[in-house]
Order: structure tokens, then sequence, then C-alpha cells
């Protein structure tokens, strides 16, 4: 499995952004997808996952402000980033997890810089 995320970007606080992740190799349909985040000095830390039923998960920080989606036509997985905070400039990296693995791939990451 390969992943290609994109559509990170500089933005200001408050402002939105996209992330895509197009997966290749693989059937899309059944992997759990996820993005995950890493900021400055810190540990990778779940953003969102969405299971191959299309079951959202969310980070406490991110709840109600970011969206996780799917369209296994696309072979892809966006997240939309609304009311953006400086707090989440990190690099967001795309994850694709097979049925019955516990190790997922990993994307190259996409760089998310919130301006205050």
């Amino acid at each position: 499995v390969q992943l290609q995320a994109s559509g990170g970007g500089l933005v200001q606080a408050g402002g939105s952004l996209r992330l895509s992740c197009v997966a290749s190799g693989g059937i899309f349909s059944v992997n759990d997808m996820g993005w995950h985040r890493q900021a400055p000095g810190k540990e990778r830390e779940m953003v969102a996952t969405i299971t191959a039923g299309s079951t959202p998960d969310y980070a406490d920080s991110v709840k109600g402000r970011f969206t996780i989606s799917r369209d296994n036509a696309k072979s892809t997985v966006y997240l939309q980033m609304n009311s953006l905070k400086p707090e989440d400039t990190a690099v967001y990296y795309c994850s694709c997890l097979l049925p019955y693995t516990i190790r997922p791939y990993w994307g190259q990451g996409t760089l998310v810089t919130v301006s205050s």
C-alpha cells in the first residue's frame, strides 16, 4: 500500500484546510484509514480515524472542528479542518490499516502551519 497525502499549507488562525490522501495497492474499501500528526518536539498523535464501515473517531482536541471522510471510489480519505488554531501546526500523516493487522502503513506527511 502506498499513500500520497496533499493539501497542507499555511493558513491563519480560524481558517480552513482540507487534506487528501490517495491510496494505491490493496483494496481500499476494506481498510481502516486515519490521520495523525506530529508537532515539533512532540510524539505523533492520532487526529481522526475512519473504519471501513465509515465510523469516525476523533481526538478530543479536534472534535467539532475536524471531519474525516472517505471516498472508496477514489481510494481517498479526507480531513476537513475548520477553525484552525496555532496548536494544530504539525506534519499530518495519513495511515492505512489492513484488516487483521496491527501495524499501519504511513504516507509521507504534509505540513500544516497555522499562524496566529
